[in-house]
């Protein structure tokens, strides 16, 4: 089903239903476009067949991916293990205040659910090259038992603290360019970064630009990857395991402006992007 809101046709839903088990099966959203029609997610690629367009993906909840794939531990290092969770959605509904709001149960390997999610999509256009996505996550622990999230980062790979909301986009002739606020440049300068906010501008496809901002108070580090795969997202777990007591709700928000081309100003798309209610 689409995604709109305000006239832009905006995302493509999809329920994940049917990946293979070794994805961590979830609902996640491909394609998305930009006005001109440009595609900026990638699903499945060769990279990494367990990236899928934008959704929540976590690579550790106490021991269960879902992130899919490989699980690094602290003594293999990188490997295929049988701990591949599942979220699963009945389809969004229209939300009340505007755009589109899904129910999402995460369930182990063993198919006890661990958490149960309130997923909400909201699209706006903001000019004429240029819509914005908003992405809120409110996560409560269900299982009746402490959990906690890692990431390969926390069992001992450093730099890979990936987890939470995530945004794969496609790869093109060349590695997108990273931006950021007052003149940081660079997947070094960003990655693990608390900035205001970060950008990929790439040309797969076309011109394009993806601006990423955290409303609602939130700062988590960065994960950016731009030259390996191009993908961004706020990492839950950066360092240090993110206790989830039984019972417990976590929030968490990304705002990412979609925007054909590459502005002269991202300072500017960024100010009005942060801007928004």
């Amino acid at each position: 089903m689409g995604i709109d809101g305000d006239g832009v046709a905006a995302a493509v839903w999809n329920d994940g239903a049917d990946m293979e088990p070794r994805l961590s099966p979830r609902p996640y959203l491909h394609p998305v476009r930009t006005r001109a029609g440009v595609v900026v997610t990638e699903v499945v690629p060769e990279d990494h067949r367990h990236h899928l367009g934008v959704g929540v993906a976590v690579p550790d909840v106490s021991g269960t991916t879902f992130w899919g794939g490989r699980t690094f531990t602290p003594d293999r290092g990188s490997v295929l293990l049988d701990n591949h969770g599942r979220q699963s959605s009945r389809g969004p509904v229209p939300h009340p205040e505007g755009g589109w709001v899904e129910e999402v149960s995460w369930t182990g390997p063993g198919r006890e659910e661990l958490l149960r999610e309130e997923r909400r999509w909201r699209a706006r256009g903001l000019d004429g090259s240029t819509w914005v996505l908003d992405l809120d996550c409110t996560l409560r622990n269900t299982c009746g038992r402490d959990l906690s999230i890692g990431s390969p980062a926390t069992n001992g790979r450093p730099g890979a603290g990936y987890g939470g909301l995530f945004w794969r986009a496609p790869i093109g002739p060349t590695a997108p360019r990273v931006l950021g606020p007052r003149g940081m440049r660079g997947e070094q300068a960003l990655h693990g970064s608390r900035a205001d906010w970060l950008a990929l501008a790439g040309d797969a496809g076309g011109p394009w630009t993806l601006l990423f901002h955290q409303p609602g108070g939130h700062t988590d580090p960065w994960f950016v990857r731009a030259e390996e795969y191009p993908g961004v997202g706020p990492a839950l777990a950066w360092e240090e395991r993110l206790p989830l007591p039984a019972g417990r709700v976590l929030t968490r928000s990304l705002r990412t402006a979609v925007t054909d081309g590459h502005p002269e100003d991202a300072d500017a798309l960024a100010a009005a992007v942060i801007a928004l209610p």
